[in-house]
């Protein structure tokens, strides 16, 4: 049977795609005009009536004042480069995460103008959220998105759409561990598919029943050393690691972190890199 594969620069055994998403600061809330408050919540309290939830959103604020200064040090002291999947209100909020991003010449990735549900859009009001969110990152960070990731579901339009407003690349797929093209939804004009894992993302230390940072630590291991065997075995691959400001920016989780960069950082033949460079690596490799 034939296993996935894809040659990546100077021989590297495997990519790994450090995803860092933010947003904090364009959750749902009532005070945003919302029907109702956040529902993901790591109290798990979630209350459908038109109020607000002032720990919810303390929670959330979290991210920005003691999680994000941990994650830039260590991003920042290990080498890594990171993509960052941002809803645009969050750095319309917090410039200086913006800022962060532009200092450290990371890529900023399109998560939405909210972190809301685009799947309940119109083709017409989905257009508009992919162009308002596009020309805000761009103006807070300097630089446009070329990649896009949903808040859990996409609808029929959203690539025919990214693809109308120029960008490069989706991430809403968890098919496998390599690239690829989409050449159907608009023949003539392809679009790079750069899956996402869910697994080895650290809201698994949020969801019931939850991970422990040592339990994270050892599967994200875990998986990076199978796939760096792969690699060793000629059919090199990819890997995602999901992070969240305010889920691994906690003291208790920080840690685990900072293992996982001691142990990828110390193996050899490893390109940590962004999203939108193994995109742009995929059309080398196999133009479209």
């Amino acid at each position: 049977m034939k296993e996935e594969r894809i040659d990546w620069p100077n021989g590297a055994k495997m990519a790994l795609s450090v995803v860092v998403n933010v947003e904090e600061g364009s959750e749902m809330t009532v005070a945003r005009g919302d029907r109702g408050m956040e529902p993901v919540d790591e109290l798990g309290i979630h209350i459908k009536s038109p109020i607000r939830n002032y720990s919810n959103e303390s929670n959330y604020l979290y991210g920005i004042k003691a999680g994000a200064p941990r994650v830039v040090r260590l991003l920042r002291d290990y080498g890594i480069m990171a993509s960052w999947t941002v809803a645009a209100l969050s750095l319309e909020n917090h410039p200086e995460i913006a800022q962060a991003i532009a200092d450290l010449g990371h890529e900023p990735v399109s998560h939405g103008w909210r972190w809301v549900h685009q799947f309940k859009m119109d083709e017409a009001q989905e257009r508009e959220f992919i162009r308002k969110a596009a020309a805000s990152i761009e103006k807070t960070v300097g630089v446009r998105p070329y990649g896009w990731l949903s808040r859990y579901f996409h609808t029929d339009n959203t690539r025919r759409l990214l693809i109308e407003e120029g960008f490069t690349y989706h991430m809403d797929d968890y098919s496998g561990d390599v690239p690829f093209w989409d050449r159907d939804t608009v023949p003539g004009k392809p679009i790079a598919i750069v899956p996402y894992q869910l697994d080895s993302n650290d809201m698994k230390m949020w969801t019931d029943p939850a991970m422990t940072p040592v339990q994270w630590l050892d599967y994200a291991k875990n998986c990076f050393d199978q796939l760096y065997r792969e690699g060793e075995a000629g059919n090199p691959k990819m890997m995602s690691l999901g992070l969240h400001l305010r889920i691994i920016g906690r003291p208790g989780r920080i840690w685990a972190l900072e293992e996982f960069f001691r142990h990828v950082t110390a193996r050899k033949d490893v390109w940590i890199t962004t999203r939108h460079a193994i995109a742009q690596h995929l059309a080398q490799v196999d133009p479209a």
